[in-house]
């Protein structure tokens, strides 16, 4: 049997996606990126699921730490995602973008987002070209409760 690939990438993008930026810290630093494979994983306790590139620079500073946020962006703030899309070659630049403040675990939570979540891992599966943690959430910031945006309102795909 062979796989369908033309299939399999129209198909996997199908799959509804959130837009959030991901923050983390580790010693003075912070680091962030538009994390876009992400989902609840359980009730109770509280569990976040996020896909991180193995390659990048924020996959290392969360396995060294334990710990990341996710902030969930305003259904008008396409354009600060693909501030944290970009790649870049120093750590921390793309904050100058938004005012942030750094929440109860040090973590980084947009001020003009939805809200956002801190958390500590508690699981992480590496296969493939990223690398699957699960983190519990242990605080939580709420700004407003309005829309957030999702992949599909921006045009772009990631994935498939």
């Amino acid at each position: 049997m062979s796989l369908d690939v033309a299939a399999k990438k129209t198909l996997l993008r199908k799959i509804p996606h959130g837009l959030f930026i991901c923050g983390v810290a580790e010693a003075d630093h912070i680091n962030g990126f538009t994390a876009s494979w992400v989902t609840q994983g359980s009730f109770e306790p509280p569990l976040v699921v996020m896909a991180v590139r193995a390659d990048s620079t924020s996959h290392g500073m969360i396995e060294r730490s334990g710990r990341f946020s996710l902030n969930v962006l305003r259904a008008d703030q396409k354009d600060l995602a693909a501030v944290f899309f970009k790649p870049q070659t120093a750590v921390g630049g793309r904050f100058d973008a938004t005012p942030f403040k750094l929440g109860e675990l040090g973590l980084p939570i947009l001020e003009e987002a939805v809200g956002g979540v801190e958390c500590v891992v508690v699981g992480q599966v590496k296969h493939g070209d990223h690398s699957v943690f699960v983190g519990e959430v242990r605080t939580a910031v709420l700004h407003q409760d309005v829309a957030a945006l999702d992949l599909a309102s921006t045009g772009w795909s990631y994935g498939g």
